[in-house]
């Protein structure tokens, strides 16, 4: 179970990485709508796990761009720092991982037609 500070930790990065792929990443990115569903945060505060939730338009593929979003890290959490540096003291590592809740949603509704 997360603390408090956990907690709020957890919701402030959730929402500086929506708006950072929202408004800065988009030269990168495309046109692709990426949605930040969950952050956990270890319990020493020095990694952050992000799950997306990632909706490819023109012709890119959602593995194509968890691998694009990868191997730019570092340039997401220098943009978390830039954001979070007054309040938070060590930025963590950031771990990305896609979220495949929708797709369950789906295939579980699709099995209930049945």
């Amino acid at each position: 179970m997360q603390s408090t500070r956990q907690n709020k930790i957890c919701s402030l990065i959730q929402q500086d990485m929506g708006d950072i792929f929202l408004r800065e990443m988009k030269p990168l990115l495309g046109s692709s709508l990426i949605t930040v569903t969950r952050v956990r945060i270890t319990p020493d505060l020095s990694i952050a796990r992000i799950h997306l939730s990632i909706m490819p338009l023109a012709g890119a593929t959602q593995e194509g761009l968890m691998d694009l979003i990868r191997q730019n890290t570092s340039d997401l959490r220098r943009r978390l720092g830039l954001r979070e540096g007054k309040q938070l003291r060590i930025i963590p590592q950031l771990e990305f991982y896609l979220d495949d809740s929708l797709d369950y949603i789906e295939n579980i509704e699709r099995l209930l037609k049945q």
